[in-house]
């Protein structure tokens, strides 16, 4: 299990190896391409924003890279703490063994689990992963000081606020050590004031591990806080945008 880093950001010193590799990526819905021959790297420490229309493959895209459906055609890889793994030639079993250890979610309603605690939600992906539960628990109670839950433990999901809620689920992102952090439109049901704030708490959580982030968002101004941009139109980069640093 992987510990809270408070030191500063390791990503100065990442390797410059891709985490993330996507090939050639094709999805077709019936004669519409979700994804047409798309090429993408993530490394080491970098927060990728994939912005565009609505329809336009973003959220294919993610669901691609993560294993959460299969591409069409094109290649998947992702460096594991094990090696390189092709995602996409994994069977069903395999990828969801993979998303649970190796991958994070963060999702606009957090897709926690009401009827449990924050600290269960987060000890869950632990626990799956053959952890006892004491030991998950005392983990996971440690990610949720990290990110300003200390004492909120105990509480259900529903006696948090949707802040509190998104904290809830980076943490539980965090918690298994996920290399890539996928997050989908994470602040979109959040006040501006709200959404700054999970950003910061997900761009520290993740970046300072000198682990990657990748983010589907409509929103310019969560864009404007990661270090690269793309933008897709029917299926396809279009645009690639990188900003001297991450603006925490």
């Amino acid at each position: 299990m992987h510990t809270p880093d408070p030191r500063p950001d390791a990503s100065a010193h990442a390797p410059s190896a891709p985490l993330l590799s996507g090939r050639g990526l094709t999805k077709a819905y019936g004669p519409t391409y979700a994804l047409a021959g798309v090429d993408i790297d993530v490394r080491p420490g970098e927060a990728v924003a994939i912005m565009g229309a609505s329809g336009s493959g973003k959220t294919t895209l993610l669901h691609v890279l993560a294993g959460i459906i299969t591409p069409d055609a094109g290649t998947v890889t992702l460096q594991t703490r094990t090696g390189a793994r092709l995602v996409n030639d994994l069977r069903e079993s395999e990828r969801s063994k993979l998303r649970r250890e190796e991958l994070g979610f963060v999702f606009q309603q957090g897709l926690l689990l009401p009827e449990l605690t924050a600290v269960e939600n987060v000890a869950l992906p632990l626990m799956l992963a053959g952890h006892p539960r004491e030991a998950a628990q005392a983990h996971a109670g440690q990610w949720l000081a990290a990110l300003g839950l200390a004492g909120m433990e105990d509480r259900r999901i529903g006696q948090l606020s949707g802040g509190q809620a998104q904290r809830v689920a980076i943490a539980r992102a965090q918690a298994t050590g996920a290399r890539v952090v996928f997050a989908d439109e994470p602040t979109g049901a959040l006040d501006s004031a709200t959404s700054a704030d999970v950003m910061t708490a997900l761009l520290d959580a993740t970046l300072r591990q000198g682990h990657a982030l990748v983010v589907v968002t409509h929103d310019p101004q969560v864009a404007a806080r990661c270090t690269r941009t793309i933008r897709l139109s029917d299926g396809r980069i279009v645009q690639g945008e990188r900003t001297t640093a991450v603006a925490r």
